[in-house]
């Protein structure tokens, strides 16, 4: 008959030397994502640099979008008729 002591001292995990593959997995996604990492900043930093020092402010002339047009003149398209069935129509129709 097996007491206490002798249930809880048995090793149920198995052979704890076949799982020898985490502690390099470990590393190799360590070093994998601190190289994402360092290539992430690098690019930002690059992108950072293209930046101008200063921005104009909104309204001042010579602004690049002022000269932009609205290309719909003012006119609002409806993407549905205004005589389509809502949702509730739609269930007491079907």
């Amino acid at each position: 008959m097996l007491t206490t002591a002798q249930v809880l001292a048995e090793n149920n995990f198995g052979d704890t030397r076949t799982g020898g593959l985490a502690g390099p997995m470990g590393l190799f996604l360590i070093i994998v994502l601190a190289t994402a990492t360092v290539l992430l900043i690098r690019n930002m930093n690059a992108r950072l640099r293209r930046l101008p020092d200063r921005f104009p402010r909104p309204g001042e002339p010579g602004r690049a979008d002022a000269a932009v047009l609205d290309p719909t003149d003012g006119a609002v398209e409806q993407d549905s008729p205004t005589n389509a069935p809502n949702g509730s129509q739609q269930r007491r129709n079907g």
